[in-house]
């Protein structure tokens, strides 16, 4: 069903890095979500109404709310596209991200509502009643949202959206709660036991978890998260791709909007090549990832010695130390000079992000301690950074 509706309706569908053609997985997604939980949310009303259950009117309310975050998700989607002007350079993609965050908001609402009711009538027991038909139109309900769920994922996915998440991870929820609903009514028939008030009260508790999920996982890309492994192995790769390139590091990635990514790195190339050759392999690197990736990306150029024995020899013992303090540490922009009978070392060092001050401090001490043992005499400086990119497991957490 997934694939005959966005073949039917969204027009280029296989080409989800085009604006438009994300616009129209978005605006397919939105209608699908609407048109579900209305009919749902009525069906759901008629029926609570009829049975006198209150789980059965809570779990209506939050169709509707869910009609009317994929009305808000199908806004945000529409003016994430808006074209960059001079008010907003970057663009509006991050538009998306708020509509999903006000969505979560109006899931915790309709959630909290729905305990309160439920927290009343506890205690208060109202008169159930039993039918088949509803009953069965319930069950058909759980197997409505997760398709929904499962569809909202699918589009989710190909054209990277928060709003689409947000909205399956909630459309799977809702079928949890559903479950529990149809699990107190069939409790009432087979016992005669009401436990009406409390599915009601799981079922509040389930959408404001949902709700406080979303919320979670908007407000991190608002905030600023680690760029993807994936995109950022993929940017690595190809600027490694290039002949003359000795080292790739300091890879940040600034996303502005699904699809809207800018970035800046360092590239280390012989100290032998000509600053006009560097410079147009630079340009050749940038054009060619914008072009495959679509990232604007910006790069620094770091000389390095390549065929000094002498040099390469002492970055070798370097390492070796930098290697036995901790195999996690990365030694990147060597540089060595001798003057005044000294040797000036300077080398950048990246480390993890569980590294805190104190320790950043005892690594270099160990680090310089070390090399002061080497024949000779040593300054040395050393530039601690951090990663920008997600650790390994850490997407999705």
């Amino acid at each position: 069903m997934t694939q005959f509706l966005v073949r039917t309706f969204v027009r280029g569908y296989e080409d989800t890095q085009d604006p438009e053609v994300r616009t129209r997985y978005g605006t397919l997604a939105s209608i699908v979500g609407i048109v579900c939980n209305a009919l749902l949310f009525a069906s759901k009303m008629a029926i609570g109404l009829v049975m006198g259950s209150i789980a059965v009117v809570a779990d209506a309310l939050n169709n509707l709310s869910d009609a009317a975050s994929a009305v808000i998700g199908l806004a945000g989607i529409k003016l994430a596209e808006r074209p960059a002007n001079s008010k907003h350079p970057f663009g509006y993609g991050r538009m998306e991200y708020i509509a999903a965050f006000i969505v979560a908001f109006l899931v915790i609402e309709v959630g909290f509502s729905l305990f309160k009711s439920s927290v009343g009538r506890i205690g208060k027991p109202g008169e159930l009643s039993f039918s088949l038909l509803p009953f069965l139109f319930l069950l058909l309900s759980v197997a409505v949202k997760l398709w929904l769920g499962l569809f909202n994922r699918n589009v989710g996915r190909r054209i990277d959206s928060k709003v689409m998440m947000a909205a399956a991870a909630d459309a799977l929820g809702d079928s949890l709660s559903t479950g529990v609903t149809i699990l107190s009514v069939l409790i009432f028939q087979v016992t005669g036991l009401d436990v009406d008030a409390w599915a009601g009260l799981v079922v509040s508790l389930f959408v404001m978890v949902a709700g406080v999920k979303i919320a979670k996982e908007t407000l991190e890309p608002l905030l600023g998260e680690p760029a993807g492994r994936e995109l950022y192995q993929s940017i690595t790769e190809l600027m490694w791709s290039f002949e003359g390139v000795e080292d790739v590091y300091d890879l940040i990635i600034h996303s502005y909007g699904p699809n809207r990514s800018m970035a800046s790195a360092r590239v280390a190339v012989s100290r032998e090549m000509d600053i006009e050759q560097a410079h147009e392999l630079i340009e050749q690197i940038e054009r060619y990832v914008a072009c495959r990736l679509g990232v604007r990306l910006v790069i620094h150029v770091d000389p390095v010695e390549v065929r000094d024995e002498y040099i390469l020899r002492i970055r070798g013992r370097v390492a070796q130390i930098v290697e036995q303090i901790d195999p996690r540490l990365e030694l990147h922009d060597f540089r060595l000079a001798v003057e005044d009978g000294y040797t000036d070392v300077s080398f950048r060092l990246l480390v993890p992000h569980d590294y805190d001050q104190k320790r950043q401090d005892a690594v270099e001490f160990d680090i310089l301690r070390q090399i002061n043992r080497m024949e000779g005499r040593y300054l040395c400086v050393i530039t601690m950074d951090k990663s920008y990119v997600a650790d390994e497991g850490a997407e999705g957490d």
